[in-house]
C-alpha cells in the first residue's frame, strides 16, 4: 500500500485533487492537503521553532515525522486583490525576519567567498554577453533577436557595471567583520505562497533554512518583479524591521546581477526570454533609482 492509499483508508475522502505538487483530500471530517516530505527537510522542528518566536503563520500539520508525507490543514483561501496581497505577504515576511533574528559569528572566508562567487558570476556575464555580441555583428542580416540584444548591449554592460562596483563596496564595508546576521528564512516566496484564510498564511517551507533574510526579498522580487510596486513593498518591510547598510547593498547587488538570455532555440521563444530578462533589467533600473539619486540630479 502507497502513502497516498494508506493516508485514503485513514482519512476515508470522498473525493481527492492532485494540485502542483499537492493532493487535497476532502473528507467527512474536514479537508487535508497532503504534501510528500522535502528531503533532509524536517518541518516539524521548524514549525515548533517559529511557534517558540511567536510566528504561528502556517498550516498545522497532522501527521508525525515517521512517515514520509506531510499532511497539513486545508487553507480555504478568500480572495485577495493586489496591491492588499503583496502588503500582507511583505508583513508576514517581516514579522518572519524580526522574530527569528539573531547574530551568528562568521569567519572571514565567509564574506569573501560570497564576494568571489558573486564577482565570478559578474565575469561569466561579461564575456557570455560580449561572445553573442561579436557574433551578431557580424552577420549580414541580423534576426530580430539579434537585433533588439545589439540595441540593448550597452544597457546590458551597465547594469554589470554597475554591479560590480556595489559588489567592490560592498565587500569594504563587510571584509573585516566577524558576525552576520541570519534569520529563519522561507527561501522560496512569491504570491502565490501566500493564502488569507481565518488569519494570513504562508505555506511552501520546503526551502526554509537560516541565512541572511536579503535572501527573502530577493526570491520574492525575482518572482514577482513584474507583478508588484516593489518600492511600496520594500518601504512596508523597512516599517516593520530594518536592513543595515551592508544587507541593503546587498539586496540591491543581488537583484540588478543581470539574468542570463538564452540564444537557443525557436526565434520566438528566444525573442521571448530577451523581452523578459530585458524587461527584468529595465524595471529593476527604475527600481533603484532613487536609492542612488543625488542632488544634482535632474
Amino acid at each position: 500500500m502507497n502513502k497516498l492509499d494508506s493516508l485514503k483508508s485513514l482519512y476515508k475522502p470522498y473525493r481527492f485533487t492532485i494540485r502542483g505538487k499537492c493532493t487535497i483530500l476532502e473528507t467527512t471530517s474536514g479537508n487535508f492537503v497532503v504534501k510528500k516530505k522535502p528531503p533532509n527537510k524536517d518541518l516539524i522542528s521548524i514549525f515548533n521553532y517559529l511557534k517558540s518566536r511567536d510566528f504561528s503563520y502556517f498550516p498545522e500539520l497532522f501527521i508525525d515525522s515517521r512517515d514520509d508525507a506531510y499532511v497539513y490543514e486545508y487553507i480555504e483561501d478568500k480572495e485577495v486583490i493586489n496591491p492588499s496581497k503583496s502588503e500582507d505577504l511583505i508583513t508576514l515576511v517581516a514579522l518572519l525576519h524580526s522574530k527569528t533574528s539573531f547574530n551568528k559569528e562568521v569567519s572571514e572566508e565567509t564574506y569573501k567567498e560570497i564576494y568571489e562567487d558573486i564577482k565570478n558570476n559578474i565575469y561569466y556575464l561579461r564575456d557570455y554577453y560580449l561572445k553573442y555580441y561579436d557574433l551578431f555583428l557580424k552577420e549580414i542580416y541580423m534576426s530580430p533577436s539579434g537585433y533588439e540584444f545589439v540595441r540593448n548591449y550597452s544597457k546590458i554592460t551597465a547594469a554589470l557595471a554597475f554591479t560590480e562596483r556595489e559588489l567592490d563596496e560592498w565587500y569594504s564595508l563587510v571584509k573585516e567583520k566577524k558576525s552576520e546576521r541570519i534569520s529563519l528564512i522561507h527561501n522560496n516566496l512569491s504570491l502565490d505562497h501566500y493564502l488569507r484564510g481565518d488569519k494570513d498564511y504562508l505555506i511552501s517551507w520546503d526551502k526554509a533554512k537560516f541565512d541572511t533574510p536579503v535572501l527573502d526579498l530577493v526570491k520574492l522580487y525575482q518572482n514577482n518583479f513584474w507583478d508588484l510596486e516593489f518600492t511600496t513593498i520594500y518601504n512596508k518591510y523597512l516599517a516593520i524591521t530594518s536592513l543595515s547598510a551592508q544587507e541593503q547593498k546587498l539586496f540591491f547587488i543581488l537583484i540588478s546581477l543581470v539574468p542570463e538570455i538564452s540564444f537557443e532555440g525557436p526565434e520566438f521563444d528566444v525573442c521571448k526570454n530577451m523581452r523578459q530578462k530585458l524587461d527584468y533589467i529595465f524595471k529593476t533600473e527604475a527600481f533603484l533609482k532613487p536609492y542612488y539619486a543625488t542632488d544634482t540630479d535632474n
